[in-house]
C-alpha cells in the first residue's frame, strides 16, 4: 500500500513537469530598467492601421408628404386622375363618331355651323390629350397642369353645344350621353384644381424664400465688408483715341492741308495752253480820201 502511494505521487509529479515544459509561464516585463540597457529598436515608423471610409449613398431620400398642405396629391394619385380623364376623352371621341349630321332636317347654314363646331371640338380634344400626356409624364410640372386645365375649359362649352344639337335633331338619349361625358370631364377638372393650387402655392413660397435668403445674404455681406473696402480712386479724364477709318482719313486730310472729310486727290502738273497761230496786224494809217466822181 505504501509503494502504491509513492507510485501515484511520482506519476503526478511527472505529469505536472511535462505540462510546465509545454506551456511555459509568460515573462513579466522588467520595470525601471536603465535607459542604457534597453534593447535597440527599429527606427522605421509603424504602419498605421487602414482607415475605413464610409461613402454616403448617392440616391436622395424620397420626398415626404408635407404636413398640413391642402390639395397635395401623390404622383400615383395624379396619374390615376389623368387616366380617368383619358377614358372620358376616349368616350367623347367615340360618341362624336356616331353623329350623322348629314341626315338631319336642318338648313344648310345650320348644318355648316354645326360641322364647324364639331371639327373645332375634335381639335380641342387632340390638344387636351397632348397636354394631358405631358402632364402624366411630369406630375410635378405646374406648366403642363395649367395647360391641361385650360384645355378642358375650351372643350366643355363646345361639347355642351354638340349635346344640345344632337338631342334636338337626332336622339335625346344620345345627347344625354354627351352631357354625361361632359359632366365627368368637369368633375375631373374640379378634382385637379386643388393640386394645381398647391403647385402654385409651393412655387410662390420657394420664390419668396429665395428672395428673402438673397436679401439676408446681401445684408450680412455688406455688414461683414464694412470698413474693409477702399474708397474709389478717381480717374483722370483722358480723351479717347479712336483708330477708325474716319480718324485716319481726317489725319491724312490734315497732313495734306485739306478739310476733314474731304477726299485727298493727287495733284497733277497743269497743262500749258497751246500757242495760237500768228495773224496779220491791221494798219492803223488813215485810208486815202476818194477823188470827186469816183465810187468808193
Amino acid at each position: 500500500m505504501r509503494y502504491l502511494a509513492i507510485f501515484l505521487i511520482a506519476l503526478s509529479a511527472a505529469s505536472w513537469a511535462a505540462g510546465q515544459q509545454q506551456n511555459p509561464p509568460a515573462q513579466k516585463p522588467a520595470a525601471n530598467k536603465p535607459a542604457g540597457k534597453q534593447p535597440a529598436t527599429s527606427t522605421a515608423p509603424a504602419t498605421p492601421p487602414p482607415e475605413t471610409v464610409q461613402v454616403a449613398p448617392t440616391s436622395q431620400a424620397p420626398l415626404q408628404k408635407p404636413a398640413g398642405e391642402a390639395g397635395y396629391l401623390e404622383p400615383a394619385q395624379v396619374k390615376a386622375l389623368l387616366h380617368r380623364m383619358w377614358l372620358t376623352e376616349f368616350r367623347i371621341n367615340d360618341l362624336l363618331s356616331q353623329v350623322r349630321a348629314e341626315k338631319w332636317k336642318i338648313s344648310d347654314p345650320t348644318r355648316q355651323s354645326f360641322n364647324q363646331t364639331l371639327e373645332t371640338l375634335r381639335k380641342q380634344l387632340e390638344a387636351l390629350e397632348e397636354w394631358r400626356a405631358q402632364f402624366d409624364k411630369r406630375p410635378e410640372s405646374m406648366y403642363f397642369g395649367y395647360k391641361a386645365y385650360a384645355a378642358i375649359n375650351a372643350v366643355l362649352p363646345r361639347l355642351d353645344g354638340v349635346a344640345r344639337s344632337v338631342s334636338q335633331f337626332e336622339n335625346a338619349s344620345l345627347g344625354a350621353q354627351y352631357s354625361q361625358a361632359g359632366n365627368q370631364l368637369f368633375d375631373q377638372q374640379q378634382a385637379l384644381e386643388p393640386y394645381l393650387s398647391y403647385l402654385l402655392r409651393s412655387q410662390d413660397g420657394l420664390l419668396l424664400a429665395s428672395e428673402n435668403n438673397l436679401a439676408a445674404c446681401q445684408h450680412e455681406l455688406g455688414y461683414a465688408m464694412r470698413g474693409r473696402t477702399q474708397p474709389a480712386t478717381p480717374m483722370k479724364n483722358v480723351l479717347p483715341e479712336f483708330k477708325g477709318w474716319r480718324v485716319r482719313r481726317a489725319k491724312e486730310a490734315a497732313a495734306g492741308n485739306a478739310k476733314p472729310g474731304q477726299k485727298t486727290v493727287e495733284k497733277r502738273p497743269a497743262k500749258k495752253p497751246a500757242a495760237k497761230p500768228a495773224t496779220a496786224k491791221k494798219s492803223t494809217a488813215p485810208a486815202p480820201s476818194a477823188k470827186p466822181g469816183q465810187k468808193k
